[in-house]
C-alpha cells in the first residue's frame, strides 16, 4: 500500500470467492487487500464511466416503447 493511508475493515466473503482470491493472491504475489482494493477501484471507474455516458446522452431525444414498435412495424421488422 506504499505509504497510502489505509483503513481496516471487516469484509465477509463467500467461501468460494475467498478461496479464489487466495489462489489469485498466491499466483500474483499479492495479498487479499490488494486484490479487493483493485476490484473496488475498477468497479468505481466503471461507475464513473457509465455516469459520464449518461450525462453525454441527456440531450438525446427519447423514444417511447410504443413509438419503437411503430417504427419496427413500418420497417417490416415485426
Amino acid at each position: 500500500m506504499e505509504g497510502d493511508k489505509t483503513k481496516r475493515s471487516t469484509v465477509y466473503l463467500e467461501a468460494d470467492l475467498h478461496r479464489a482470491l487466495k489462489v489469485q493472491a498466491a499466483e500474483t504475489s499479492s495479498n487479499l487487500s490488494e486484490l479487493i482494493n483493485q476490484a473496488v477501484r475498477e468497479a468505481l471507474r466503471e461507475d464513473r464511466d457509465d455516469l459520464a455516458v449518461f450525462d453525454e446522452r441527456t440531450l438525446e431525444p427519447t423514444l417511447t416503447f410504443e413509438e419503437m414498435l411503430k417504427r419496427l412495424d413500418l420497417d417490416g421488422k415485426i
